[in-house]
Protein backbone atom coordinates (compact mmCIF):
# COMPACT_ATOMS: atom_id res chain seq x y z
CA UNK A 1 0.00 0.00 0.00
CA UNK A 2 1.08 3.38 -0.08
CA UNK A 3 1.34 4.56 3.23
CA UNK A 4 1.75 8.16 2.67
CA UNK A 5 -1.57 8.04 1.09
CA UNK A 6 -3.21 6.37 3.49
CA UNK A 7 -1.80 8.32 6.17
CA UNK A 8 -2.50 11.82 4.47
CA UNK A 9 -6.16 10.45 3.69
CA UNK A 10 -6.64 9.87 7.41
CA UNK A 11 -4.97 12.96 9.08
CA UNK A 12 -7.35 15.04 7.11
CA UNK A 13 -10.61 13.22 6.66
CA UNK A 14 -10.38 12.90 3.72
CA UNK A 15 -12.04 10.03 2.06
CA UNK A 16 -11.02 8.18 -1.99
CA UNK A 17 -14.57 9.55 -2.89
CA UNK A 18 -14.15 12.70 -1.79
CA UNK A 19 -10.17 13.39 -2.70
CA UNK A 20 -11.63 12.25 -6.11
CA UNK A 21 -14.49 14.51 -6.12
CA UNK A 22 -11.80 17.46 -5.68
CA UNK A 23 -9.23 16.09 -8.12
CA UNK A 24 -11.48 14.98 -10.59
CA UNK A 25 -11.31 12.02 -10.89
CA UNK A 26 -13.09 8.78 -10.39
CA UNK A 27 -13.09 6.92 -7.03
CA UNK A 28 -11.81 3.81 -8.21
CA UNK A 29 -8.55 5.60 -9.63
CA UNK A 30 -7.96 7.23 -6.21
CA UNK A 31 -7.80 3.56 -4.54
CA UNK A 32 -5.29 2.50 -6.96
CA UNK A 33 -3.11 5.25 -5.75
CA UNK A 34 -3.16 3.38 -2.55
CA UNK A 35 -2.12 0.44 -4.01
CA UNK A 36 1.63 -0.14 -4.27
CA UNK A 37 3.57 1.15 -7.19
CA UNK A 38 0.31 2.49 -8.80
CA UNK A 39 1.74 6.52 -9.61
CA UNK A 40 -0.75 9.22 -10.40
CA UNK A 41 -0.82 11.60 -13.65
CA UNK A 42 1.68 14.57 -13.04
CA UNK A 43 -1.59 16.24 -13.14
CA UNK A 44 -2.94 14.64 -11.15
CA UNK A 45 -0.19 14.53 -8.43
CA UNK A 46 -0.04 17.93 -7.86
CA UNK A 47 -3.76 18.40 -7.98
CA UNK A 48 -3.77 15.75 -5.33
CA UNK A 49 -0.80 17.08 -2.88
CA UNK A 50 -2.62 20.19 -2.87
CA UNK A 51 -5.86 18.96 -1.88
CA UNK A 52 -3.77 17.03 1.16
CA UNK A 53 -1.83 19.82 2.06
CA UNK A 54 1.46 17.83 1.44
CA UNK A 55 4.63 17.71 -1.36
CA UNK A 56 4.13 15.54 -3.94
CA UNK A 57 7.49 13.82 -3.13
CA UNK A 58 6.17 13.56 0.44
CA UNK A 59 3.39 10.80 -1.07
CA UNK A 60 5.27 9.55 -3.84
CA UNK A 61 8.70 9.76 -3.19
CA UNK A 62 9.56 7.43 -6.26
CA UNK A 63 8.65 9.96 -8.51
CA UNK A 64 11.72 12.25 -7.58
CA UNK A 65 14.36 9.55 -7.68
CA UNK A 66 13.37 7.46 -10.86
CA UNK A 67 16.25 6.70 -12.89
CA UNK A 68 14.47 6.11 -16.19
CA UNK A 69 15.00 8.13 -19.14
CA UNK A 70 13.69 11.51 -18.99
CA UNK A 71 12.59 10.85 -22.82
CA UNK A 72 10.82 7.58 -22.06
CA UNK A 73 8.30 9.51 -18.81
CA UNK A 74 5.34 10.69 -20.57
CA UNK A 75 4.80 7.59 -22.66
CA UNK A 76 4.97 5.95 -19.12
CA UNK A 77 2.17 8.64 -17.37
CA UNK A 78 -0.19 7.87 -20.97
CA UNK A 79 0.25 4.23 -20.71
CA UNK A 80 -0.54 4.28 -16.96
CA UNK A 81 -4.12 6.38 -17.66
CA UNK A 82 -4.90 4.74 -21.55
CA UNK A 83 -7.94 3.21 -21.66
CA UNK A 84 -7.09 1.23 -24.64
CA UNK A 85 -3.99 0.62 -26.11
CA UNK A 86 -2.98 -1.08 -29.71
CA UNK A 87 0.42 -2.67 -30.18
CA UNK A 88 2.56 -3.56 -33.20
CA UNK A 89 5.85 -5.17 -32.98
CA UNK A 90 7.39 -6.87 -35.88
CA UNK A 91 10.49 -8.22 -33.94
CA UNK A 92 9.78 -9.33 -30.74
CA UNK A 93 7.13 -9.52 -27.98
CA UNK A 94 5.13 -6.00 -26.33
CA UNK A 95 6.80 -5.07 -23.23
CA UNK A 96 4.03 -5.50 -21.33
CA UNK A 97 3.29 -9.14 -22.52
CA UNK A 98 6.82 -10.43 -21.95
CA UNK A 99 8.03 -12.67 -19.13
CA UNK A 100 11.04 -12.14 -16.79
CA UNK A 101 13.56 -14.25 -18.59
CA UNK A 102 12.45 -13.07 -22.63
CA UNK A 103 12.63 -9.44 -21.04
CA UNK A 104 16.28 -9.99 -19.90
CA UNK A 105 17.16 -11.75 -22.83
CA UNK A 106 16.05 -8.78 -25.21
CA UNK A 107 17.53 -6.21 -22.35
CA UNK A 108 20.51 -8.00 -22.73
CA UNK A 109 20.92 -9.09 -26.49
CA UNK A 110 20.64 -5.07 -27.47
CA UNK A 111 23.87 -4.50 -26.29
CA UNK A 112 22.44 -0.50 -25.71
CA UNK A 113 22.08 -1.06 -21.48
CA UNK A 114 25.42 -1.27 -19.40
CA UNK A 115 25.37 -4.58 -17.49
CA UNK A 116 24.90 -3.21 -14.34
CA UNK A 117 21.97 -1.44 -15.11
CA UNK A 118 19.98 -4.45 -17.05
CA UNK A 119 18.40 -5.09 -13.54
CA UNK A 120 16.65 -2.01 -13.04
CA UNK A 121 15.82 -1.41 -16.59
CA UNK A 122 14.03 -5.18 -16.15
CA UNK A 123 12.37 -3.92 -13.04
CA UNK A 124 10.57 -1.45 -14.49
CA UNK A 125 9.96 -3.10 -17.77
CA UNK A 126 7.90 -5.64 -15.55
CA UNK A 127 6.46 -3.35 -13.46
CA UNK A 128 4.34 -1.61 -16.18
CA UNK A 129 2.69 -4.83 -16.40
CA UNK A 130 1.03 -3.96 -13.93
CA UNK A 131 -1.19 -2.15 -15.84
CA UNK A 132 -3.19 -5.11 -17.37
CA UNK A 133 -3.70 -6.60 -13.76
CA UNK A 134 -5.44 -3.98 -12.07
CA UNK A 135 -8.81 -3.82 -11.32
CA UNK A 136 -9.71 -1.42 -14.41
CA UNK A 137 -7.38 -2.79 -17.11
CA UNK A 138 -6.78 -1.03 -20.84
CA UNK A 139 -8.40 -2.69 -23.48
CA UNK A 140 -5.11 -4.63 -25.05
CA UNK A 141 -4.31 -5.36 -28.60
CA UNK A 142 -1.07 -6.37 -29.72
CA UNK A 143 -0.83 -7.19 -33.61
CA UNK A 144 2.54 -9.25 -33.74
CA UNK A 145 4.45 -10.93 -37.19
CA UNK A 146 4.91 -15.15 -36.63
CA UNK A 147 8.51 -14.09 -36.79
CA UNK A 148 8.60 -12.89 -33.36
CA UNK A 149 7.24 -16.31 -32.21
CA UNK A 150 9.87 -17.99 -34.34
CA UNK A 151 12.90 -16.11 -33.09
CA UNK A 152 15.35 -17.72 -30.63
CA UNK A 153 15.34 -15.09 -27.70
CA UNK A 154 16.88 -16.16 -24.80
CA UNK A 155 17.05 -20.27 -25.87
CA UNK A 156 14.41 -22.79 -26.42
CA UNK A 157 12.88 -22.87 -22.68
CA UNK A 158 12.68 -19.26 -22.77
CA UNK A 159 10.69 -19.01 -26.17
CA UNK A 160 8.40 -22.33 -24.32
CA UNK A 161 7.55 -20.24 -21.49
CA UNK A 162 7.36 -17.09 -23.00
CA UNK A 163 4.94 -18.72 -25.57
CA UNK A 164 2.59 -20.57 -22.77
CA UNK A 165 2.34 -16.94 -20.88
CA UNK A 166 1.11 -15.79 -23.66
CA UNK A 167 -1.34 -18.13 -24.47
CA UNK A 168 -2.72 -17.50 -20.86
CA UNK A 169 -2.80 -14.04 -21.15
CA UNK A 170 -4.74 -14.24 -24.22
CA UNK A 171 -7.28 -15.92 -22.90
CA UNK A 172 -8.24 -12.54 -20.38
CA UNK A 173 -11.29 -10.79 -21.84
CA UNK A 174 -9.44 -6.98 -22.04
CA UNK A 175 -6.35 -8.60 -24.15
CA UNK A 176 -6.16 -9.65 -27.92
CA UNK A 177 -3.44 -11.18 -29.39
CA UNK A 178 -3.54 -11.31 -33.34
CA UNK A 179 -0.49 -12.55 -35.58
CA UNK A 180 0.50 -11.35 -38.81
CA UNK A 181 1.38 -14.74 -40.71
CA UNK A 182 4.55 -15.40 -42.27
CA UNK A 183 2.91 -16.00 -45.50
CA UNK A 184 2.26 -12.33 -45.95
CA UNK A 185 4.15 -10.11 -48.39
CA UNK A 186 4.93 -6.86 -47.79
CA UNK A 187 2.87 -4.56 -45.47
CA UNK A 188 2.77 -1.54 -43.55
CA UNK A 189 4.49 -3.07 -40.29
CA UNK A 190 7.72 -3.59 -42.27
CA UNK A 191 8.27 0.48 -41.34
CA UNK A 192 8.52 -0.39 -37.66
CA UNK A 193 6.85 -1.02 -34.43
CA UNK A 194 4.50 1.71 -33.02
CA UNK A 195 1.66 2.04 -29.79
CA UNK A 196 -1.55 4.10 -30.21
CA UNK A 197 -2.73 5.30 -26.68
CA UNK A 198 -6.51 6.21 -26.62
CA UNK A 199 -6.41 8.75 -23.18
CA UNK A 200 -9.91 8.70 -20.54
CA UNK A 201 -10.87 12.04 -22.57
CA UNK A 202 -11.00 10.05 -25.71
CA UNK A 203 -7.51 11.85 -27.22
CA UNK A 204 -5.24 9.91 -28.87
CA UNK A 205 -1.51 9.56 -28.28
CA UNK A 206 1.19 7.35 -30.48
CA UNK A 207 4.60 6.30 -29.54
CA UNK A 208 7.45 5.13 -31.61
CA UNK A 209 10.64 3.46 -30.53
CA UNK A 210 14.50 3.38 -32.13
CA UNK A 211 17.80 2.10 -31.65
CA UNK A 212 18.17 5.35 -29.14
CA UNK A 213 14.79 6.24 -27.57
CA UNK A 214 11.11 6.60 -28.24
CA UNK A 215 9.26 9.89 -29.39
CA UNK A 216 5.71 10.41 -28.05
CA UNK A 217 3.93 11.47 -30.76
CA UNK A 218 0.79 13.81 -30.80
CA UNK A 219 0.58 15.87 -34.19
CA UNK A 220 -2.54 15.06 -35.70
CA UNK A 221 -1.05 14.29 -39.29
CA UNK A 222 1.23 11.93 -37.38
CA UNK A 223 -1.37 10.36 -35.60
CA UNK A 224 -3.76 9.71 -38.86
CA UNK A 225 -0.46 8.13 -40.25
CA UNK A 226 0.20 5.67 -37.06
CA UNK A 227 -3.53 5.06 -37.56
CA UNK A 228 -3.78 4.25 -41.18
CA UNK A 229 -0.60 1.75 -40.70
CA UNK A 230 -2.82 0.16 -37.84
CA UNK A 231 -5.60 -0.76 -39.91
CA UNK A 232 -3.07 -2.17 -42.30
CA UNK A 233 -1.38 -4.66 -40.04
CA UNK A 234 -4.75 -5.93 -38.28
CA UNK A 235 -6.32 -6.21 -41.85
CA UNK A 236 -3.42 -8.53 -42.60
CA UNK A 237 -3.13 -10.59 -39.35
CA UNK A 238 -5.33 -13.88 -38.13
CA UNK A 239 -8.25 -13.48 -35.87
CA UNK A 240 -7.49 -13.85 -31.93
CA UNK A 241 -8.47 -17.52 -31.89
CA UNK A 242 -6.90 -18.38 -34.89
CA UNK A 243 -3.65 -16.15 -33.79
CA UNK A 244 -3.43 -18.10 -29.85
CA UNK A 245 -3.72 -22.02 -32.24
CA UNK A 246 -1.15 -20.65 -34.52
CA UNK A 247 1.25 -19.75 -31.04
CA UNK A 248 -0.22 -23.20 -29.60
CA UNK A 249 1.92 -24.47 -32.27
CA UNK A 250 5.19 -23.05 -32.31
CA UNK A 251 5.35 -23.29 -28.70
CA UNK A 252 5.18 -27.30 -28.93
CA UNK A 253 7.71 -26.70 -31.08
CA UNK A 254 10.37 -24.71 -28.93
CA UNK A 255 9.49 -27.83 -25.65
Amino acid sequence: MNDALRVALGETGHTTESLAERVGVDPKTVGRWLSEGRIPHARHRVSAAEVLGRDVSDIWPDTSRRRDPVWFRPWQEIEREAVALRWFESLVLPGLLQTEAYARAVLTGAGLIPRGDIERHLTTRLNRQGVLRQDDPPQFTAVIDEAVLRRPVGGRGTMHEQLRALIAACAEPHIRVHVVPSSVGAYAGLNGPFVIAQCPDHRLAGYLDNQVHGQVVSDVDDLAAIMAAWENVRGEALSHWQSVDLITEVAETWS
